[in-house]
């Protein structure tokens, strides 16, 4: 931890903090030319100094002491940096990153950063965020992992679902994205055996193709919701004094998001709801569904955002027709819509759900309710939540 501070204010002394805090399972070198001991931990005057080996540096100096810094973990053998530190591209000086990026060129060392609110994983205590749990709650483990540009949306973000109890499993906040980009993440994620869910919020995308490339391998076997920022011609402008990226055409991004298996969220909102719905989901064995409900209006849009969104409408078959119209009324329609009209009751949605689950024809199930009807009442949440397991 280079940066690590006495001064309980400082930026390193909240990382380091949080380290000790979250009982992060490996060694930490607290790095300080001023102290010989922090937080009971002995420390460095610099990473030259410690003898053991070391595999990740965390760089929280500012931003003219930091290329001086970095050359010194190259001298020490550290190939992996993140660094938090502010001051490069974004904010005019492009001399300074140029240097910080030969540096990094010269050792091969890969950097998260610079500009970056930190990384934190859930399942190894490694929380290099450098804001207080205080002010930034912690999410509990969980399935979900979030691929933020900008430290201010991430924050925020992470703060809202850990407030909702969302289940994380790690957080990158990336910033400029020096030589580590949005692409090499992704990547990364796709093979992280705890990530079920990813999550990305993203401004502008460098290495485009293969970026796609990525994400549709990866968009075959865990979902991928994003928010795009950057979308109009103004917050474009935004960016590149933001996070130094260059951002496209929101049209453009939307075709090629949609080619790659991306769901494309129109805000943070929308990309709460789907992460939520997708951290549970089970994997269905083919692309057909079946529509239940108590209003035929919700059926016939459902029927349109399943043909648009690449699925198929299920065709029940002979036998689960003939089950369930020798027990429900008349007029219910048994067929795709399944349409159990306004009298429709809990025990009606419990035997076409049960009916339909069993049905080979069907892989995906989308049951809606509408509560305003006379014979629905709070105690069919519970029980479809258990007919889900």
């Amino acid at each position: 931890m280079i940066g690590a501070s006495r001064n309980p204010d400082k930026v390193g002394s909240v990382i380091l903090n949080n380290l000790i805090q979250a009982k992060f399972k490996g060694k930490i070198f607290p790095v300080n030319p001023n102290a010989e001991e922090l937080q009971g931990l002995r420390c460095y005057p610099s990473v030259l100094t410690v003898k053991e080996k070391i595999e990740l540096a965390v760089i929280s100096v500012p931003a003219e002491v930091s290329v001086e810094v970095t050359e010194q973990c190259g001298k020490k053998g550290i190939k992996n940096i993140i660094m938090v530190t502010a001051g490069f591209a974004e904010a005019g000086d492009k001399l300074m990153e140029k240097r910080l990026l030969d540096v990094l060129t010269k050792y091969k060392i890969k950097l998260i950063g610079p500009n970056v609110l930190g990384v934190l994983d859930m399942y190894t205590g490694m929380d290099t965020l450098f804001l207080p749990e205080a002010r930034l709650k912690r999410p509990r483990k969980g399935g979900i992992s979030f691929l933020c540009q900008s430290g201010a949306v991430g924050s925020t973000t992470l703060d809202l679902m850990a407030d909702n109890n969302f289940g994380f499993a790690k957080f990158i906040s990336y910033g400029n994205a020096l030589n580590v980009n949005e692409t090499d993440l992704l990547e990364y994620l796709g093979k992280d055996r705890d990530t079920k869910v990813i999550c990305l919020y993203i401004e502008g995308i460098r290495e485009g193709k293969r970026f796609m490339d990525i994400a549709r391998k990866i968009s075959l076997k865990k979902p991928i919701i994003m928010v795009k920022g950057g979308m109009t011609e103004s917050a474009r402008e935004a960016t590149f004094s933001h996070t130094a990226s260059l951002a496209g055409s929101g049209e453009i991004y939307k075709g090629a998001m949609k080619q790659s298996g991306i769901i494309l969220a129109d805000n943070l909102n929308q990309l709460f709801d789907f992460a939520k719905i997708l951290e549970k989901r089970k994997k269905p064995n083919g692309r057909k569904v079946q529509v239940i409900t108590n209003g035929m209006g919700y059926g016939v849009l459902s029927m349109d955002y399943i043909e648009e969104n690449g699925l198929v409408p299920a065709k029940l078959n002979a036998k689960t027709i003939e089950k369930l119209k020798e027990k429900m009324p008349p007029l219910v329609n048994i067929g795709n819509p399944m349409d159990l009209i306004g009298d429709a009751t809990n025990e009606r949605y419990v035997l076409s759900i049960n009916a339909s689950l069993k049905d080979p024809n069907v892989d995906i199930l989308l049951a809606i309710v509408l509560f305003q009807t006379p014979l629905i009442d709070e105690k069919l949440i519970d029980i479809i939540s258990k007919m889900n397991k």
